[in-house]
């Protein structure tokens, strides 16, 4: 279990080494791209099946307790060690970017994005993967700051050069640069707080902080750090109002990008908040916990309003930028889960976290499916030259967008449901110390945010989906222009075999989590108990 859980970190970066190498002559096929592209496929696919035999091989019956844990000394002088391990927290989120990146390289080997090399891309991924895997693994303040940072370079590149499309170059480097510019700016404050409680401590260990539960840190220091490292997680989280990243580098973003950025990246925010303030400085937590909730309310009533915004008629809404707004909303219920503070709260959050990765992945996937077909993701374009739109020329891509779309709009009985409502549960009675008044405000507002979520989505669907019908053309117009002038698109395939391929484990899984929230809760539960008492099961 040791040497499987550092393969899995590892593995990745030695496959993206691999990847620049020139492919042995039997393993070429008919190019040397699509070398490079199964290659990625296939050290995707073996770490998530060594994620897999990871998580089958994992004590269940003590989900609290660390496992498959490495501790070797790194930097003797500061107590900075090579420490890894696994609980019922980080083994979800393992075994979500293992599957997302497996199944982002398998859509990329059929439809890889125009861009330079599919070398380079290849490279990037597995990169990529590798600090996102470590980020839920190590269990060292410093080496988590490491692998929290390892990720930017990563994306950039692949928002800037495999981003966009042809003639919006200027908008994909801008928004990797905006990109890229929030989040170090956002990990140098982060940064000193960790160094803040580290140096205080006298240890950098996550494990033995988190045992510790503050004792050793004054309210002082922990004030300063919860300000310094949530302000850093917020952005990548992202909070508002520290998101207006977000929605240009899912627009810029190739699809498999997108599918990454939502699944997979923002939950190292919310991950560091539940691993790293909640149990090391609760304190510090407490205070600004009211704070953290007000914001994140905020957040879902201004995703929902921006949201409703992009999807009205004329307005010239992306569907990539609408998708992304709403990411706004959904991690805003993760922060209310957080704030409040309890074992329900913050399971919610744990579960939402696992929900949105799924759905959201899912939702790209789909929305990157009907751009490339039409050519646009224009709100107005898809709804008002579709004739019969999706439900009409490629039924199967629609029933699968209305499905996502229903899924993140908290339909019970699908994933989405159960995070929401556990955080607002977990608003209608917080932790002790916190006040009970504000936080019932608070789930009032978020319940009106779902409301706003349902009526946005089902919008997206009937516009999306549904469409405006086919009008003749007028007598002596070109054959296929409509009497608007916009013309019809040309008549393309449904869902195609690759595409099952990627989207059937999200939508299975989505069902999964929805009928049988226990096989999530039964894992975090235990160990979100230990972490808020201190560390004590």
């Amino acid at each position: 279990m040791q040497f499987l859980l550092a393969l899995i970190v590892v593995g990745p970066l030695i496959g993206a080494v691999a990847a620049l190498l020139p492919a042995p002559p039997g393993l070429r096929g008919t190019s040397p791209d699509q070398a490079v592209l199964r290659h990625g496929v296939t050290v995707t696919g073996a770490i998530l099946i060594a994620t897999i035999v990871l998580a089958l091989g994992f004590d269940h019956d003590q989900p609290s307790k660390m496992q498959a844990t490495t501790d070797i000394s790194w930097i003797a002088a500061l107590d900075v060690r090579i420490h890894l391990g696994i609980d019922g927290i980080s083994l979800p989120l393992l075994v979500l970017t293992a599957l997302l990146t497996f199944l982002c390289a398998l859509y990329s080997y059929f439809k890889m994005p125009q861009g330079p090399s599919p070398k380079g891309f290849v490279a990037l991924l597995l990169v990529l993967e590798s600090g996102t895997l470590a980020t839920f693994a190590v269990l060292d303040l410093v080496l988590f700051f490491l692998a929290f940072e390892m990720v930017l370079i990563p994306m950039y590149f692949l928002i800037a050069r495999w981003g966009g499309s042809e003639g919006v170059t200027g908008g994909r480097q801008a928004a990797a640069w905006k990109f890229i510019l929030y989040t170090l700016l956002g990990s140098v404050v982060m940064l000193l707080g960790l160094l803040l409680i580290g140096l205080n401590a006298g240890t950098f260990d996550m494990v033995a902080l988190a045992t510790d539960n503050g004792r050793g840190l004054s309210t002082s220091v922990q004030l300063i750090a919860v300000l310094a490292i949530g302000l850093g997680l917020a952005v990548k989280t992202p909070m508002w109002p520290l998101h207006s990243w977000l929605p240009d580098a899912h627009t810029a973003a190739p699809t498999v990008g997108s599918v990454l950025l939502a699944g997979v990246l923002l939950k190292m925010g919310t991950y560091g908040f539940v691993r790293i303030i909640l149990p090391i400085a609760p304190d510090g937590m407490r205070t600004f916990a009211p704070y953290l909730a007000a914001f994140a309310v905020v957040g879902i009533i201004y995703g929902s309003l921006a949201c409703l915004a992009l999807a009205k008629r004329g307005a010239g809404g992306d569907l990539k930028r609408l998708i992304a707004y709403s990411s706004v909303g959904h991690m805003g219920f993760v922060l209310l889960g957080i704030a409040t503070m309890t074992p329900t709260g913050v399971n919610g959050a744990l579960f939402a976290n696992i929900a949105h990765g799924l759905i959201t992945g899912l939702l790209f996937f789909l929305v990157g499916a009907v751009k490339e077909r039409y050519g646009s993701a224009d709100l107005d374009t898809l709804a008002g030259a579709t004739g019969a739109a999706l439900y009409g020329r490629a039924p199967r891509l629609g029933g699968l967008l209305a499905f996502a779309a229903v899924a993140s709009l908290g339909l019970p009985g699908l994933a989405g449901f159960w995070g929401e409502m556990l955080a607002m549960f977990g608003a209608f009675n917080p932790a002790e110390g916190l006040s009970r008044p504000a936080f019932l405000t608070f789930m009032v507002i978020a319940g009106f945010g779902t409301l706003l979520t349902a009526a946005y989505l089902l919008i997206v669907v009937r516009r999306v989906c549904m469409g405006a019908q086919p009008q003749e053309a007028p007598q002596g117009a070109p054959q296929g222009a409509s009497r608007a002038g916009a013309p019809e698109p040309a008549r393309f395939t449904d869902v195609q075999t690759y595409e099952f391929a990627a989207w059937t484990p999200l939508v299975a899984l989505t069902v999964l989590a929805g009928l049988w929230p226990a096989v999530l809760l039964g894992l975090t539960d235990p160990a979100v108990q230990k972490l808020l008492a201190g560390g004590k099961s």
